[in-house]
Parts: C-alpha cells; structure tokens; sequence
C-alpha cells in the first residue's frame, strides 16, 4: 500500500428504491446503467477513474481537485439534459474530496475517502458539495464558483466540516443572484408534532427535542431519547443534530434518500420528516413533520 493526493468523486443517483418499486427492476436496471455509463464517461473525459460500482452510484479518482469539480458539473449538466423519461425520473448529487488516500490495489482508503462519502450522503438532488480543504486546492476560476454553505458533524471527526456548493448550471450569474436574494429572505421552520405546531425563526435560539419534558418540542414515543436532538439556525439555515443513542432519521419530501445521524448534524431541506429512533418515513408518534417557509406566507 502507498499514499498520494488524489480528488475523490462519489456520484449517487438518488431514490434508486424508488425508481425500481415504481418502473420494475428490468426498465429501472437499464434506466440506471445508462445513466451510469453517461457519467462514466464524463470521469473517463476528465481523466479520471472508476474505482467502484455501488449498483446506483460511482466512487472516482482523480489526480486534481479541478479536474474532479470539471467532471462534477459536467455529470450534473447530462443528467440535466437527458431524455425526457429519464430527467422525470432520475437525479444524481454529487461529492468530491481532495487530500492524502491510502491506494490498496485498484481501491482508495483514507479521511478523504470518508469525507466525500457523508457529503454525497447529506447532499441534495442537483446538487454538487466540496469541503473547504478542497476549495483552496481549486483553481481560481473554479473556486470562484462555489458558495460557503455551513459546517456539518462527520462521524468519527471531533471538528466540524464546512460544506461547500459548487454552481453546475450554465446560468451562473442568474443563479448567484438568486441565491443572494433568498439569503435576504426571512424563513421560519414550522414543526408539527401530535396536534401541536412550533414557529421557529431563523435568529431564534436552538430547540430541543426529546422525550424530557423540560424540552422545547416533548416526543411521547420511548423510541425517543430524553434529549433526543436540537435544531440550530446557523447561517441562514436549520441544522439538525442528533444527540441520542438510537439516530435521528430525516427524510426530505420530494423522494431523497433518508439520512440517518448519529451524532452528526445536517441541513434541513424544505420540507420532510424527522424520525426519532427509528424511520421517519413511518408516521408514528415518534415523527415529526416540518416545512421551512418565507415570512408571511
């Protein structure tokens, strides 16, 4: 085994469950190769290399962090510009990493390994995140094209990480200019839990949720532990952090996969399901619901 700097991409075609339950294993199986194989061809142009099959998604090295974030948008933009079925039906999010790898054989090991993986994990459909040690390793040009986003807890790493947003689209000027207004925006996070219904705005204190009463947000179920989670306003956003023993599940509306965080934090999307201690796709009295919305709508 040797080490050597390498841009780590991890490409994941989100809700892949979704797409099989709902077109058959036989039409979503080829549906998905074909994609696959899109996208591969992308690393192949940008003069990188497949390392791994995940069934729904691929892991790819690179010898520059410029060359993996070319590829990134590259992947975005053909997912973006597929045939109609697919652009229904079909999204990736992608992650890439740079710094020091453990190369074993034709596999890659090491932090960064790690690092790209929980950023594809808590990433958004369309999206493209990068973590701050890469953005200084990008070219000017490239760097110029990302957008701090807030820092997010990793398993296994005592430091947070700052999640990055690399702009894919073509329209870049319109899409910076829409991402400086809704930073102007007010939003609020509505929680509803067993009738019961919580505004929180976005310079408020955290909230707590848990099954202890003194907490801001009760959860009866005894999935929930006595200070289960919390969320936090951080840079204009709603960060959930699990602090229990059995995860917090949130499940985005809109058919991204569930992330599980075990002492770990994570964005809040628009809308979805919080679970405490078990999935939150089932609505039992350990979910709650929320939706984050403009000021007086």
């Amino acid at each position: 085994m040797q080490t050597a700097e390498r841009a780590i991409l991890f490409a994941d075609i989100t809700d892949s469950t979704t797409i099989y339950e709902s077109l058959g294993d036989a039409r979503a199986l080829d549906l998905i190769d074909r994609l696959l194989q899109r996208l591969q061809a992308h690393v192949a142009r940008s003069g990188g290399k497949v390392i791994k099959n995940l069934g729904d998604g691929i892991v790819c090295a690179f010898g520059s962090p410029g060359a993996a974030a070319r590829a990134a948008c590259e992947m975005q933009k053909a997912v973006a510009a597929s045939d109609p079925e697919a652009s229904r039906r079909l999204a990736i999010k992608v992650a890439f990493t740079y710094g020091p790898v453990v190369l074993a054989g034709d596999d890659v090991f090491g932090d960064t390994v790690n690092v790209c993986a929980r950023l594809a994990s808590i990433s958004n459909s369309d999206q493209v995140l990068t973590n701050e040690q890469t953005l200084v390793a990008l070219p000017p040009e490239l760097r110029e094209r990302c957008r701090k986003l807030f820092p997010v807890r990793l398993k296994g790493k005592q430091e947070t990480v700052t999640a990055y947003e690399m702009l894919w689209r073509a329209d870049l000027d319109l899409t910076e200019a829409n991402v400086m207004r809704s930073r102007e925006v007010d939003t609020v996070l509505k929680l509803a839990y067993a009738g019961t219904a919580l505004s929180i705005a976005r310079d408020a204190g955290e909230v707590r949720i848990g099954r202890d009463k003194a907490n801001d947000v009760v959860v009866t179920s005894n999935l929930a532990s006595r200070f289960h989670a919390r969320i936090v306003p951080r840079s204009g956003h709603f960060v959930l952090a699990d602090l229990s023993s059995n995860g917090t599940y949130l499940l985005p509306d809109g058919g991204a996969r569930e992330i599980v965080l075990r002492r770990e934090e994570a964005v809040l999307g628009e809308r979805g399901w919080i679970g405490l201690g078990r999935t939150a796709s089932e609505h039992g009295d350990h979910a709650l619901r929320f939706r984050i919305e403009s000021q007086g709508d």
